[in-house]
């Protein structure tokens, strides 16, 4: 006698296969697989441009750094392994300009954070006004960065003729003294005036991340806090503070990955001397100047390499706020 599992599997013209159901389900696998070609086959384009514009010449730049090549000895090109690697971490210019892109780096995106809140709170309040504030506000991250470092070097910084040396000037005169310090900002303190000027141009990038988390807060919790008689600094420092604590960290570190990639300002304002040369002017000297490419490379792929790690960071961060959201 057959079983009960037998007879389902017979047909009534007789034995039915038992691979019918593995031919069905292979049919459904290969419609699904078409349906997900369909949907990733316009976006193939953009991938291989994508892949031909980042990635070789990345796969390039690494092949690079494994081979002796300076134009100005061009019988000494060849394999040199991992030479060029350990040149760059022995060079004492590469160490230099890893200090200075530290300073520069953590006393921008701090300091530009910092501004960045304060503004991100004002513009978070009712006025008249507000509107065109915080367009003039953000003018100064939609400047291009050349024209912004021209401006600081021309325009503000100059000794005969700046604007912050004339104004000192107007102060002086209104005490009646002729004789007003006309100080060279660039010369006596060549990295705070870098600083100064990319501050002045990241600070709107931090206020639009800060103010767009301001804007995202429960408004029935600050109100329930202040009916309970909460005052603004509380409310600032156990709901607000907590609430902007990721827009914090993304803030940081998106403006670490720019600041560090950091060229236009250094080249304009100081090209890299007293001691203002940070890792991309570094890599620029190498190459442009010393003619190594090899060497060059290698510290290209160190400078990526590290920015990466920063970048893991950036999205985890990322995925962690859009994780936050979908869950509200």
């Amino acid at each position: 006698m057959p079983t009960a599992t037998e007879a389902t599997r017979r047909g009534p013209g007789g034995r039915q296969s038992v691979a019918a159901p593995a031919r069905q389900a292979a049919r459904a696998r290969r419609a699904q697989r078409a349906r997900d070609w369909a949907r990733r086959a316009p976006l193939l384009p953009a991938l291989v441009f994508l892949v031909i514009v980042t990635q070789l010449p990345f796969v390039a730049t690494v092949v690079i750094s494994f081979i002796h090549w300076n134009a100005l000895a061009p019988t000494t090109r060849g394999f040199a392994a991992f030479d060029n690697y350990v040149a760059v971490f022995a060079d004492s210019a590469m160490r230099s300009s890893v200090v200075t892109t530290v300073l520069l780096t953590v006393t921008v995106v701090l300091v530009s954070l910092l501004l960045g809140l304060g503004l991100a709170l004002l513009l978070d309040r009712g006025f008249r006004g507000r509107g065109i504030v915080r367009t003039l506000l953000i003018t100064p991250f939609l400047v291009v960065p050349v024209a912004s470092a021209l401006l600081w070097k021309h325009a503000l910084y100059n000794a005969s003729y700046g604007l912050l040396n004339g104004a000192l000037t107007w102060i002086w005169g209104l005490f009646g003294s002729h004789d007003p310090p006309q100080p060279d900002w660039m010369t006596n303190s060549p990295l705070a005036a870098v600083e100064v000027s990319l501050i002045w141009q990241w600070t709107p990038f931090m206020m639009l991340i800060l103010l767009a988390g301001l804007q995202s807060r429960a408004a029935d919790a600050i109100e329930a806090a202040r009916m309970d008689g909460a005052s603004a600094f509380d409310i600032f420092r156990y709901l607000t503070l907590p609430h902007l604590r990721r827009y914090l960290e993304l803030a940081a570190l998106l403006g670490t990955i720019y600041v560090v990639q950091n060229f236009d300002a250094v080249f304009t304002l100081t090209s890299g001397g007293l001691g203002t040369a940070n890792l991309p002017y570094t890599i620029y000297q190498t190459f442009y100047q010393a003619h190594d490419y090899g060497r060059a490379s290698a510290q290209g792929v160190v400078v990526v390499l590290c920015s990466l790690v920063v970048a893991t960071f950036a999205l985890r961060t990322v995925s962690s706020l859009l994780r936050e959201e979908v869950t509200r």
